[in-house]
């Protein structure tokens, strides 16, 4: 991975393993050598039992429905665009009942301010 890789290493420099799905776009050398030089195990969910990681199916079904579906995307610059709004709206603007009504933002922001409070103890 490359042009993408600084943006996801600063995603994820705190995990040390994956979760994903078993599905041909996650089963490649590029990512088997991306997590191993950074020391990440890899942990695929069994073929055919997307409950194992019902959250990221969830998040899927909501992406393909909202934006993947709605759009016809005519340049891998319009996609980007149109996704990255959708992105941005989906963290920063909307609030999620399984956060207690908070965006995402929100939410990872009281998070880490709690961190922070309990770690000066």
């Amino acid at each position: 991975m490359n042009c993408g890789d600084s943006i996801l290493w600063d995603v994820v420099s705190d995990c040390d393993s994956f979760r994903i799905y078993y599905g041909p776009e996650f089963i490649s050398n590029a990512l088997d050598e991306w997590a191993y030089i950074r020391g990440i195990k890899l942990h695929f969910i069994r073929p055919g039992k997307p409950v194992e990681n019902a959250y990221i199916e969830s998040f899927n079904g909501r992406f393909r429905d909202e934006c993947l579906n709605q759009n016809w995307f005519m340049s891998i610059e319009y996609a980007r665009q149109v996704i990255e709004e959708w992105r941005i709206d989906y963290n920063q603007e909307r609030p999620h009942s399984s956060l207690g009504d908070l965006t995402p933002n929100e939410f990872f922001r009281l998070e880490e301010e709690k961190a922070l409070v309990y770690s000066i103890y």
